[in-house]
């Protein structure tokens, strides 16, 4: 942790008045920036931290992701290499450590990087999240949320704004996104497309067998689609934090017909409607696959990330319809 002292103005101060008082007991009280941030996290729990956090670590890639677009490199980041994969919108440079895997970090890793905040979800392993705040201050940030999946990511976004002191920054990104937002629909109504049926989803193969991952209207891409105009064709429900739902190819013979078909793959894990489902024969037969309605969508477009990887996702919807 950053180590607590008193400016050289305050040290003059206690001179010029001829004071007798200790300096070192006044080292210890005084916080580093001169005053304390309180931030409430996603829990509801009041985190204090000694002035805006610096040296930050991220085991998930939301908050990876946050950070970046804040201005604050963090030192420590979950999984480097995938975040390579998977993240495209806020690079890292090459300073972070690679602190182990998103669910179950390295305590030992953490330990070393004398950080200012660590910055979770709750989708650590069990008792992680208590042994990580013995030594340093947590921020717990949602995954999701279902019922306002853009309002949620807004909210992760301010938090560490707040921690960050990066308040300034954080306004800046609202302001894009609004303008994104705004064009994005301005285009996709010019190209008529507003109102269309769009299906969004990914996909994985195991074993042969696909399973296909819907991203329901309860979705962080879902609610970025509705507000570009777009209705949601998937009529199930997702789960409370993520939105996401569960089918198979035969699910999809329960679609509209002239629904447009959109999906995410990453190249380096394949494409399982291109490769896995290229022969079969439901899915050849479907309606939107014969209208040449399937349109899958640029690797590396973050599906649980924050304004910048959404804003991506925009550029890329306006381009599927153009």
């Amino acid at each position: 942790m950053r180590k607590i002292i008193v400016s050289g103005l305050a040290v003059l101060a206690l001179a010029a008045c001829g004071t007798t008082e200790d300096p070192t007991a006044a080292d210890e009280t005084a916080p580093s920036s001169g005053e304390r941030i309180t931030v409430t996290d996603s829990r509801g729990k009041e985190v204090v931290l000694d002035g805006p956090a610096e040296r930050v670590a991220a085991t998930e890639w939301n908050a990876v992701e946050h950070l970046v677009s804040l201005g604050v490199m963090p030192v420590g980041v979950s999984d480097i290499k995938g975040y390579g994969q998977w993240v495209s919108s806020e690079p890292l440079d090459d300073t972070p450590t690679d602190i182990g895997t998103r669910g179950e970090p390295s305590m030992d890793t953490l330990a070393q990087l004398d950080l200012d905040l660590v910055v979770v979800t709750d989708s650590l392993v069990e008792g992680a999240l208590e042994q990580i705040e013995k030594d340093t201050p947590v921020i717990v940030l949602t995954g999701g949320d279902s019922a306002d999946p853009i309002g949620a990511m807004w909210e992760n976004v301010d938090i560490l704004a707040e921690a960050t002191g990066t308040e300034d920054r954080a306004a800046e990104l609202r302001s894009d996104w609004d303008t994104k937002v705004a064009d994005g629909r301005a285009a996709i109504a010019e190209a008529g497309a507003d109102g269309s049926k769009v299906a969004f989803s990914d996909a994985y193969a195991d074993s042969g067998s696909v399973s296909i991952r819907p991203f329901t209207s309860g979705s962080l891409i879902g609610g970025v689609l509705a507000e570009l105009g777009f209705e949601n064709a998937w009529s199930m429900e997702g789960d409370a934090v993520y939105g996401l739902a569960q089918a198979d190819v035969e699910g999809l013979t329960n679609l509209p017909d002239d629904v447009r078909f959109w999906y995410i793959a990453n190249s380096a894990e394949g494409d399982p409607y291109a490769d896995q489902l290229a022969d079969n024969a439901i899915w050849r037969n479907l309606p939107f696959v014969k209208a040449g309605t399937v349109h899958r969508f640029p690797d590396s477009i973050w599906m649980f990330g924050g304004p910048t990887s959404m804003a991506q996702l925009i550029d890329a919807a306006v381009d599927a319809v153009s």
